[in-house]
């Protein structure tokens, strides 16, 4: 009887994707927060004063808690440990309360004036709250991960873990094509007729959604509880626990490493970048600052539909590695292509968008769905977890060093106040990770042939 309940939980299609639904909404409503202040650079700097160097600390904010003060591991320990529903509902309590505070500094609840440990106090504020937050975005993905193998090993894995990317991908989209437009909506209009934008009022949206997305979260508790239950009877034998010395375990594995550095240089070449796509375009092919996030969104809007197809891909037919070296070659034409001085066109630079969502879709299809295939399912949290963690280290770095460069090398004469810059230096910067991602892609292809992780296999055995 028990057995046939779990059939009717993991084994229902109708279940399985409404759990997916669920959790993937919630992970939408962090990537909203997580991109939201990129179409908001120039505001920032006309509006606030703002440069780019203090732009990039404030992004580079979102890993400093997770790198630094190992919360992103801590994190995974109590994942593996005391499960999805405890560690996610607090991750999403800790998203609710960053975005709160980075809301507040915006719109000058917090103080303004003066300065904290050499940084302006609205500056400072905001990167706190910007912390807060990440810790708590990058523990709710890990914590997704784990549930996604957990409904669906030995089903569509891959399909789903790609179809909850597409979803949180959303999110960037919306933060992208949507931001400004809502700032100018709730703006002031001027007696010229101007309107000036309301830079704290996406960031009011992107906290209701993330209270949205907690309910959401908390409703998936009650299911996963009753699927624990259901699983222990019919197993009759709970798993093996999970033990301090599996951290050490995890990180013995050269596969694991060879992921969390492709991890890392890949996502470096992409994240930071949409903190200054924008911008770029703005700069370099004088699209209106009020449409210039529309051609970042097409990457994001291109992976709804081709991480999927590509995760359903693999599931079905493998060549997992493969997969992950065509998206870091297709990664550095992109990049180069935008630090070579022609073709300064808007299309120009949709073609180049519409060809990065592509290697976007690429390779985290491929890249997440093999992890259980080097990790034990019940060390994934902690796996899961220190890939994220390498990955912050990119995510806080890089976008800091961006904005450092743009300032002390970049910078040209502006008008209207605002400063002007040069991205040929930054794009080659972006394309050198894309290099270094190459590489690491290739030994990871050689570390499983060695090693026979079945990376090139599909994930639905026949």
């Amino acid at each position: 009887m028990t057995e046939k309940l779990e059939k009717k939980m993991r084994d229902s299609a109708a279940m399985r994707w409404g759990v997916l639904a669920l959790v993937a909404f919630t992970m939408l409503c962090g990537y909203f927060l997580t991109d939201v202040m990129s179409p908001l650079k120039p505001m920032l700097e006309s509006q606030l004063l703002w440069d780019s160097m203090e732009y990039g600390l404030f992004t580079s904010a979102y890993g400093w808690f997770n790198v630094f003060l190992l919360m992103l591991i801590f994190g995974g320990i109590i994942l593996d440990k005391m499960g999805v529903r405890f560690t996610g509902l607090n991750a999403c309590v800790l998203m609710v309360i960053g975005c709160a505070m980075k809301y507040c500094a915006i719109a000058g609840y917090l103080p303004v004036a003066g300065t904290v440990l050499g940084m302006k106090s609205q500056v400072f504020y905001a990167a706190v709250g910007y912390a807060i937050f990440g810790v708590g975005v990058e523990i709710a993905g890990i914590t997704v991960s784990k549930i996604i193998v957990k409904w669906f090993k030995g089903k569509e894995m891959a399909l789903a873990m790609g179809l909850e990317m597409a979803t949180a991908r959303l999110g960037t989209m919306l933060a992208m094509s949507v931001t400004v437009p809502f700032a100018n909506l709730f703006g002031t209009v001027q007696p010229d007729g101007t309107v000036v934008p309301h830079i704290s009022a996406p960031l009011l949206l992107c906290l209701i959604l993330l209270c949205i997305g907690t309910v959401g979260f908390f409703i998936y508790t009650f299911i996963d509880r009753r699927f624990d239950a259901q699983q222990s009877e019919s197993e009759g034998e709970a798993e093996e626990p999970f033990r301090a010395k599996d951290v050490f375990l995890v990180m013995s594995s050269k596969g694991f490493w060879l992921i969390a550095l492709l991890c890392v240089l890949f996502y470096s070449a992409v994240f930071p970048f949409l903190k200054y796509a924008t911008d770029l375009m703005v700069n370099k092919y004088a699209v209106s600052p009020s449409l210039a996030g529309m051609i970042p969104a097409i990457l994001p809007l291109g992976t709804l539909f081709l991480t999927p197809f590509f995760g359903g891909l693999y599931d079905t037919k493998g060549k997992g590695a493969t997969i992950m070296v065509i998206g870091a070659v297709m990664l550095i034409a992109v990049h180069a292509l935008f630090a070579l001085p022609l073709l300064n066109e808007w299309w120009f630079a949709t073609l180049l968008m519409i060809v990065l969502g592509i290697a976007f879709s690429l390779v985290p299809s491929a890249m997440w769905p093999s992890v259980p295939k080097i990790i034990p399912e019940k060390q994934l949290g902690t796996a899961y977890a220190l890939i994220f963690w390498v990955q912050n280290w990119g995510l806080m770095g890089v976008p800091a060093l961006i904005g450092w460069v743009l300032d002390a090398y970049c910078k040209l004469d502006g008008e209207a106040g605002s400063p002007a810059y040069d991205y040929t230096l930054p794009m080659c910067i972006f394309a050198g990770f894309g290099m270094a991602a190459l590489v690491v892609a290739l030994l990871l292809k050689r570390q499983d042939k060695i090693s026979g992780y079945g990376l090139e296999e599909p994930n639905i055995k026949k």
